[in-house]
Formats: C-alpha cells, structure tokens, sequence
C-alpha cells in the first residue's frame, strides 16, 4: 500500500477498449482515467476504508475509455494483509461494468415528470422491491416514502405523511433508543450522523443497528436539485455471516463478499456441486430433487442464457476475471422463470494453477427485473393504444435516419391529425374517444409494413416513419390509403361515428437533416393540410416555412399592437328589417399594422387563437365595446346593443385575474342587456363544465346569447335549448346566392321558422342587395347586416350612416 503499486488484469484493460498489455504505469494509469469528478469521491472511500469507517470498500467511478468516451465501473476491494502494527500493505479488488445500470437509474430519473399520470403503477412497484425508500425535498423534510420504509424504521405511515424533517425523524429514534450500544457495527461517523439533528450532510454508504438488532445498510444520493434519496436494506444476515467466516477461514470470506439468498460450491475437476437449502427453495426444489452437478444445474438456465453463462464461468476459471458475475433465468420446480443474479469466484487452485474449488451465490432479482420491464415499457409505449410514444418514436427516427445515411436511402414522416376528434370526445364522453383512438392506431399500423413505425404522439396526434422508401412518388398509395380508412365508419359500441384525418408529410434527407426540423417540417405540412379543408394530405415545401415563419412574426408584432395602440374597433349596423331602424351594431377589430398596413381579421384572428393572445385581445375590445355602448344609449337610444365576438379560445382559458363581464358593466351602470356575446357553434358542443357553466351564467346575467354562422356546423336543436340561445345568425353562404325560387332562400325561410318557433330571433348575415333584403323580409327574417347597409366604420361614422339611414327610412337609399 505504501508504494501505490498496482497491477491489473487485461481483461480490465478490454472492459475500456484496449486490447491487453497496452497500458504499463499501474497506479498513475488508472488515476490518469478517472473522470475528475469521481476522483475524490473514490480517494473518500479509500480513506474511509482504510481507517476502518466502513465495512468494506466501494465506488462507482467513470473511467475514459481508449475511444475517448466514458464507461461507469463499479470497484470492490477489500485487504487482504497487514504489517504487524495492523497497516495495510495488500489490497485487491475488482471492476464492474454498470454502464447499464446507471443509464437506467438515470432514466428512471427523467421519467418524473414523463410518469405523473402512470404513478400509481410506479408506486406498486415501489411497495413490491424490499428495500425501503425515503425522499427529502432541499430541507429535508420527508416528501415520499413506500411501504418496506415503515417497517424497517418501525415508524408509522401517519408520521411520515406529515412530512417531518429528518432531523425530527431522528429525535423519534433516538427517543426510543434505535440506536446500537457502542460497540456495534456502525461506524462511529455515521454514528454521529444518525443520532444527531439529521441537519449534517450524511456519509453516502453506512450501516447502522436497530434496537432488534437488525443491521440496516443506509444509501443516500443527492438529486441535482437539492433533494435527496435515501435507501435502507436489511444487511443483517450478509454481515453477521461475513464476521463468522472472518472468524473461521479465509477462503469464506472471500466468498461471502458476494453472499446473496442461497450459497452453490462447484468442485471444478468433478463438476459435482452442493446446493444450500436456501437456494433450493428459492426454486421451489428439496434436497434430493436436483443432482448434485453443475451440469445438472445448465439444464435448469434459460436457453437464451446459457452460453453467456458458461462464457462468464469458463473466463473466471480460466483467471481472466477476478470475481463472476452473471444475470440469467432459471427454471423453477412449477415451470415458471425466475431471475437470479450468480456472483462467486475461484477460492482454490492447484500448483499448475488450475481451479479446484469455486463458491458463490444466487440472489432472486426478478421484482427488480419487473420493475425494470415495467418502467422501460411505461417510459417507451403509450398505454391506450400500445404504440410506441414520442420517446421511442424519437429514438427510431434517429435510427432509421442514421441508416439512412448509411445505405443512401430516404424515409418520410407522417404527421397525422384526426378531424373532428374534440366533438367525439365532447359529445359522446372520453370513453368512446379512447375507443376510436385505439380504433384508429390499429387501422393506421394495418397500412404499413413491418419495418415503419406509428406512434402515439399525445392526444388524437399520430406520428408515422416510412422507411426504405425508394421514390417519393410512392407514398401517395399509403397516404390515400390512410384516409381512406381513417374516413370509413368506427363503430364505438352502439354509437356509429365518422371522422376524417389530415396528413403533414416531410421527407428525409431532402427536406432536413435535423430531426427538430424534421418535426417542424410536418407540423407545418400538417396545418396547410387542415387549412385547405382537412381530410387531405399536404407535403412540406420551402414556402410553407416562408408561411410559419410569417405566423411567427406576426404572433410577435401582435404583442406589441395593444400596447403601442395600433388596433382599433369598427362598429357594422345591424337593422331591423321591417322598419329599418337601427339599435343594434357588431363590434369588430382591425390591426393597422405599421409596416404592413391593414392586416385582415382573417390573418392575425387565428394566429392570436393559437397563441393565446386573443384572450388579452377580446377583453380589449369588450372594454372599448362597454364604453361605446354606454355612449350610445345615452345619445342614440337607451335600448342599444353592441355584440361581441367571443373566441372558444376566451370560454376555455379565461385570464383569472380579468373580471366576469358582467361585474364590468355593472361598474359602469349598464346592464347585461346592452350587449350580445356571438358565439360558434362548435362550442356548444364543448363538455367543459367551465364553458357550460359561463353560457349559463350569461343567461342568467341578461346577457344575449348569439350563435354566429349558423348552418356551418354540427350544433342539434337540443344545444340550442340547451343554452338559451336569442339569436340565430344566418352564415352569409346561405344568402350570397339567394334568389327567388332558390335552395338557398328554402333553406333561409326554415332556419326562420325554427327559430321563431323556438323563441329566437334571426340575424342575417352577408345582404348586399336589395333583392336579398327584400326576400329576407318577406320570409319573417328579423335583422340584417350586410355591406348593403354600411360596412364596419369607426364610431363617429356609425352615427352618421344610422342618422342618414333613419332619416331616409320611408325609402330607404341603402346604397350609402
């Protein structure tokens, strides 16, 4: 120990990619390949060692691989001499790969916030491993615990729900006594840790008693963001075995350096091997039922592990690995698999060197095999409909791009949309919509091959790689086929539904070479699709980047056009037919825009929906809509109405910190009748309780209600019941065509009488000639609103044009 001399075996130096007898500086070698934040860490836990602070030595370290990269190792050592004033002067060990290991503990990591809606599998889990488990927030309050905890620490669940501090936990044990007389196996600095405030920064690894005289090993690790996972394993029978075969033979310890829940013992030369009653029963056997050879006990390992387990073995006997260890299945009396970890190594050889005796140890890992499966399919696959989800469709993507570049080929990317989805789940509840989602990925998966790949991106987004793709040209047959099938009915139970779907295609390597380009490219494939109509496929051009990029801009220019006050609000007549007269407008907005000009509603409306912004934005023009209106029926007539466009975007994100409407014109001493709040129809269909409870809410304030475009959507006369709905407004589709004799002015004049019927009156939409107005009219129609009367003006205008419009009312000239 005093000369820092060290050998390793070249097995070691093939773990880190070298290929044996490269590397001869020993001691400076090895540290020269220690990643520099380990290095301390691993001089921590030799000192530690050493000084006899804990049980035995141990580090995960990362070592630099001769490629460059980097490979986490797991080292073991224990001393193996002393001089006779008891310093070390031996000390051997080993390394062990758990790169693995620790890129799944670090995925289980990431999974926290990929998980939340899966917590209840993850905590069966969690009750289901033996260990016991403790969360500390930053000030180590207790946060999360599972069930083994409890019984191990004998604390009830209730105190741990209150969410103590570690230091209140551990005034609790100490209280009680929990903690071993001077003398037993806990070092004294964790010692003095454990029975302290529980404030300190804790040793990493210590094992501690408890007044039952059970030995607990306690594991703590620090999260990046200041909490911090404890462990506690029950360590009792590994410790109290390893101390009585320190007391006996040399060979044992070593041995049970390893132990685990059943001890074999190979003699090599023979094959003949003794099985402990532990590790037969571990399989369901009795003595007697297996015979007594390693060959015997082959026939019991998987088919698929068995020549990884004789390969492990052979190296270990052969000297080219200082410990063996191995993962592997066994077959079990009843027929079933379990999975067992084997460690052991060779005790004995003879003077040529060859092994005569070789010990070790089976421990049952198979919850912690589950619980792996468990997490890694809860982490890669969506649980509805058994695709694979946006994780691993990312991994494959890069995959099949990578292979891509390998062997010169293309694939495509399918961004895939289900129309009309939100109205399934809306008006037939989410069961029925799990039902078609489910319906859906198995329709989409029966167009492939086997070699694509469909995901469940979230919600009704599916996302498809078609790979080997030799010519472009050849999606169209996939893609026509997928709509097709998206198109045909779905029977959800004993409710028939029919939905379409829209497609954004991008191909690869001529579109992107990134896959976040890839994603962006068919996203914006995805809306043109929808733009144009949906139910129809779109691929990825340079121009629809032009297009987002514009979207994008104009969402950030529109941020700044409340503030800098470059919106304004219009007011358009709305008449009433039969005497002409005009007590009702609509309040719309106009964006002058300082660069551009006047930028169309039609532009910015659906930009401001999609990013939010048109929940700021409606409340404005309310607020300018209230202060007219209450100018109006002051100067104009004290029955006035303004109506308001309300977005479904402002029904179901309403800013919590804006006032209901109705408190604002109280505020201002008007009441809820001065206004009418125009609504679509697709929002009738909403199942929000928030959006139904607001239409109501309105009913009950006074507030109109108008349905807008009506005859465009899918609303039923039950929603109109429903919701107390006042006013129909006829979608100007229905009147641009209108002539005596037409469908158009049939179906004008049954929309009319419905709605009388039900007690609403009726707006008509888009009149721009006198021949419209008069049909309209003559068919009961009760208001009109159309460029004919006026287009939308600014207020000062409105006032003028209905002054003229009244005045002139026995013959109207509504040409102004």
């Amino acid at each position: 120990m005093a000369t820092g001399a060290q050998t390793h075996s070249e097995l070691w130096e093939q773990m880190i990619g070298f290929a044996g007898q490269e590397l001869t500086n020993g001691y400076e070698e090895f540290v020269s390949r220690i990643h520099p934040e380990d290095l301390p860490r691993l001089e921590a836990a030799g000192t530690a060692y050493q000084q006899g602070l804990t049980p035995n030595f141990a580090a995960d370290i990362r070592l630099r691989c001769k490629d460059g990269s980097w490979k986490w190792i797991a080292t073991r050592g224990m001393i193996i001499s002393r001089d006779a004033s008891g310093r070390p002067l031996r000390m051997i060990g080993t390394h062990h790969d758990i790169s693995q290991l620790k890129q799944a503990e670090q995925d289980l990591l990431n999974l926290n916030t990929e998980l939340s809606e899966k917590s209840a599998m993850l905590q069966t889990t969690l009750a289901n491993i033996s260990q016991g488990i403790l969360l500390l927030d930053t000030g180590k309050h207790i946060i999360g615990f599972n069930p083994q905890v409890c019984e191990l620490l004998d604390v009830s669940a209730e105190f741990l729900v209150a969410r103590p501090t570690l230091g209140q936990l551990s005034e609790l044990q100490r209280n009680r006594g929990d903690f071993g007389p001077d003398g037993s196996l806990v070092a004294e600095a964790a010692r003095s840790y454990a029975i302290g405030d529980g404030m300190g920064d804790p040793p990493p690894h210590y094992v501690r008693e408890t007044p039952n005289g059970r030995l607990l090993e306690v594991k703590s690790k620090l999260l990046e963001d200041g909490s911090m996972v404890r462990t506690f394993a029950d360590v009792t029978d590994y410790i109290l075995a390893q101390k009585a075969l320190q007391a006996n033979e040399a060979r044992w310890k070593l041995a049970l350096e390893s132990t685990g829940d059943g001890v074999w013992d190979l003699h090599v030369p023979t094959g003949e091997e003794y099985l402990s009653p532990g590790l037969l029963r571990m399989y369901g056997f009795e003595e007697g039922d297996l015979n007594p050879s390693i060959n015997d006990r082959d026939k019991h390992t998987h088919p698929d592990d068995i020549e990884r387990v004789q390969r492990d073995r052979q190296a270990h006997l052969d000297g080219l690995t200082t410990t063996y260890s191995n993962e592997h299945r066994v077959l079990c009396k009843d027929g079933s698999w379990k999975w067992v970890l084997s460690r052991g190594m060779v005790i004995s050889r003879d003077a040529q060197g060859k092994p005569l005796r070789m010990i070790g140890t089976h421990t049952d890992i198979s919850k912690r095999k589950a619980a792996e499966t468990t997490i890694w399919q809860q982490a890669h696959f969506d649980t509805l409909t058994g695709l694979p989800n946006r994780r691993l469709m990312r991994e494959r993507l890069a995959q099949e791009m990578k292979k891509c570049r390998r062997d010169g080929l293309q694939l495509a990317l399918l961004f895939i949309d289900l129309d009309r989805f939100k109205e399934v789940n809306d008006t037939l509840g989410h069961d029925r919509g799990d039902l078609l989602l489910a319906e859906a990925a198995r329709r989409i998966s029966a167009c492939l091959r086997e070699v694509d790949t469909v995901a469940r991106m979230g919600g009704d987004e599916f996302m498809v790689i078609v790979t080997e793709l030799p010519q472009v040209a050849d999606l169209a047959v996939v893609l026509n086929k997928l709509l097709t099938v998206l198109g045909a009915v779905f029977q959800l139970e004993l409710d028939q539904v029919f939905i379409s779907a829209s497609i954004g295609v991008t191909v690869y390597p001529s579109d992107a070479q990134e896959i976040e380009d890839l994603l962006k490219n068919a996203d914006q494939a995805l809306y043109v699709a929808k733009g144009a109509g949906r139910n129809r496929y779109s691929f990825f051009t340079p121009a629809l980047q032009e297009a987002a990029q514009w979207r994008a801009q104009l969402t950030r220019d529109l941020r700044n056009a409340l503030t800098e006050q470059q919106l304004r609000v219009v007011y358009q007549p709305i008449v009433e037919l039969s005497t002409g007269a005009i007590h009702k407008a609509e309040a719309l907005v106009r964006w002058q825009h300082p660069v551009r000009g006047l930028i169309s509603p039609g532009e910015f409306i659906p930009v401001a929906e999609s990013s939010g912004l048109i929940v700021n934005l409606g409340e404005w023009v309310f607020q300018q809509a209230v202060n007219q209106v209450h100018t109006w029926r002051k100067t104009l007539h004290p029955q006035f109405q303004i109506s308001i466009n309300k977005s479904p975007v402002q029904f179901e994100n309403p800013n919590p910190l804006d006032l209901p409407w109705i408190e604002q014109l109280r505020a201002r001493g008007l009441c809820g009748e001065c206004i009418v709040v125009e609504i679509t129809e697709g929002l009738l269909l909403s199942s929000s309780e928030g959006v139904v409870e607001q239409l109501l809410t309105m009913s009950d304030d006074g507030i109109a209600v108008s349905l807008d475009d009506f005859g465009t959507g899918y609303s039923s006369l039950a929603y109109l019941q429903k919701f107390d709905i006042d006013f129909i407004k006829i979608d100007q589709s229905f009147v641009r065509q209108l002539v005596q004799g037409s469908t158009d002015l049939a179906l004008c004049q049954a929309i009319i009488v419905m709605a009388h019927a039900l007690g609403m009156k009726v707006i008509a939409e888009g009149i721009e000639t006198e021949n419209q107005r008069a049909l309209l009219a003559a068919a009961g129609c009760d208001y009109g609103q159309g460029y004919l009367f006026s287009r939308p003006v600014p207020a000062a205008d409105f006032e003028r044009i209905r002054q003229h419009l009244i005045g002139t009312a026995d013959q109207p000239d509504w040409s102004i």
